[in-house]
């Protein structure tokens, strides 16, 4: 039997590399022709053996969540083994309990000070066990819930980056795909995408990247609209430029169905920060469509996997292998001794944890900063809602105001706002920008919104009264007159796209695919400030 397998698979392997890429040749000749029955039978084999190697995953996963502590232990193990230099106090021993005694728990600060320093070595990246099985997994899990997305031609990815954590090698990656993959120059996958109007599934980075796509789209429609009558790339299609200006005049609620009509699914990758323009994306753009996200990608590398579009949005499990993930219980007001982490098989329902990662190249036990709450288990795993950042966190008098606090109170107040939409915002305190002039500590707030051009004081003040409400502290602040009124200021159009492509040159910024809603920074905060229109 295992004989007989091996021999399909060899059978497999050899078919692949006789039949060349027909498909990607194909559509780069022309739009919409009808594949070979050659390519054809790429596409089918190579979906099948994708399917089969989800399905080892898949099983590999539930195996682990039975068996929580030893998949722990394993992983504990599989760091270890894996530990540089001389800094490992372990050499032999793989016992849990001597490992937290030996590496304590360190701060993200402490972290991000140490590596500057060189004596750490961290990535944000994720780790290569966890990324492919969130990208084998997320790809079954799409092509189960919308087989038709998965079909030649259904996808496109209209940014750079790939909300699959992992990319696939050939024959796989170009799956479905209308634009080469790999490619890196914006319009062209725009492009791409605009000229295939049967798409099924419209894949981003993240969700700020395909907001910054749609923003683009509306500013620069007609010479994009040029290029497709022209041609340029492919062959002239005048039809197809006059249905993409007539869907930019009707504005941008339903945008996307009106240039892709049997459009089903937007897939991009979670992660911090991307909340409000998903809410901005689906309230407009993409309104009436699905959404779905493969993984939420954590800082340092970990990583939540998607159990599939069938489950409620934003929920996660927190999968047991490698790197060793643990938990560290979340306590409010002050605390009189340090809390010790837990494994994940003993997280408790409705509880809040940080995460704590274990960093095999330096042997770093560090916290993440990321909080979740647990929601429910899959099997012995914690199914969690990230809820907030503990590094973006508002502070100028010890007041503390959590990105989640603060988020509802904006919130709150745009609601107040007639008119408007809030599509992103951006955070900083007085002190980075010596902007309090003699004053007390405040808040300096960036906004950009689609409804509303200029922002009365009636408006700014909206958000002051909402902080106070949801924060006992700030408010006590405000009355004693410690801390200042915040600051809203409005920012032109491509304000925060200018931001993410001054975070993504930045080799320490984790965007993408997180987006900081704080900026400690002020370099970052002077590019939002030259960009104040009200």
């Amino acid at each position: 039997m295992l004989l007989l397998l091996f021999l399909l698979l060899l059978l497999l392997c050899l078919l692949f590399l006789l039949l060349p890429p027909l498909a990607v040749l194909q559509q780069q000749q022309s739009q919409g022709p009808r594949l070979s029955w050659l390519a054809g039978l790429q596409h089918r084999v190579a979906w099948g053996l994708l399917c089969w190697a989800a399905a080892w995953q898949q099983w590999r996963l539930e195996q682990r969540t039975l068996h929580v502590s030893q998949s722990q232990q394993q992983a504990l193990q599989w760091c270890l083994k894996r530990a540089q230099g001389t800094r490992c106090p372990l050499r032999g021993s793989t016992d849990m309990s001597a490992f937290r005694n030996h590496l304590p728990v360190t701060k993200a600060s402490q972290a991000q000070k140490e590596e500057s320093e060189g004596q750490l070595s961290t990535s944000n990246q994720p780790h290569g066990e966890a990324s492919v099985q969130a990208t084998l997994l997320g790809l079954a899990a799409l092509n189960k819930a919308y087989p038709e997305v998965q079909a030649p031609g259904g996808r496109a990815c209209v940014t750079p980056t790939s909300p699959w954590p992992h990319r696939l090698p050939w024959p796989w990656h170009a799956l479905g795909q209308v634009s080469p993959p790999g490619s890196k120059d914006p319009d062209a996958l725009l492009l791409g995408a605009l000229m295939s109007p049967g798409l099924r599934a419209l894949e981003a980075g993240t969700a700020v990247e395909l907001l910054d796509v749609f923003s683009g789209l509306e500013a620069r429609g007609e010479e994009l609209a040029e290029a497709i009558a022209a041609g340029n790339p492919g062959v002239p299609l005048p039809r197809r430029a006059a249905e993409l200006r007539e869907a930019l005049e009707q504005g941008p609620r339903g945008l996307a169905l009106r240039l892709w009509p049997k459009l089903q699914v937007v897939v991009t990758l979670d992660a911090g920060g991307q909340a409000e323009a998903v809410a901005a994306l689906g309230a407009l753009w993409c309104q009436g469509l699905d959404f779905f996200s493969p993984a939420y990608a954590a800082s340092g590398g970990a990583m939540g996997l998607n159990l599939g579009p069938e489950q409620p949005r934003g929920l996660y499990v927190l999968p047991p292998g490698a790197p060793l993930i643990e938990l560290l219980p979340v306590k409010e007001g002050p605390q009189e001794e340090a809390a010790t982490t837990i494994l994940l098989g003993e997280a408790q329902k409705g509880k809040e944890y940080e995460l704590v990662l274990t960093d095999h190249a330096s042997l770093t036990r560090c916290c993440l900063g990321d909080v979740v709450r647990v929601i429910d288990a899959h099997n012995q795993c914690p199914i969690v809602r990230f809820v907030g950042r503990l590094g973006q966190t508002l502070s100028v008098r010890g007041e503390d105001i959590g990105e989640d606090m603060f988020s509802e109170a904006l919130g709150r107040a745009v609601v107040q706002w007639p008119g408007a939409k809030l599509l992103d915002h951006g955070c900083v305190e007085s002190s980075i920008l010596d902007s309090s002039g003699g004053s007390a500590p405040h808040y300096e707030v960036f906004v950009a919104l689609r409804g509303l051009r200029n922002l009365s004081e009636e408006h700014r003040d909206k958000l002051d009264h909402c902080l106070q409400e949801v924060s006992p502290c700030y408010k006590s602040l405000r009355f004693r007159g410690s801390v200042g009124p915040a600051r809203v200021h409005l920012v032109g159009q491509g304000a925060f796209r200018a931001l993410r492509e001054a975070l993504a040159a930045c080799a320490s910024s984790p965007f993408p695919p997180e987006m900081p809603r704080v900026l400690r920074h002020r370099n970052l905060a002077q590019l939002l400030q030259r960009r104040v229109v009200s």
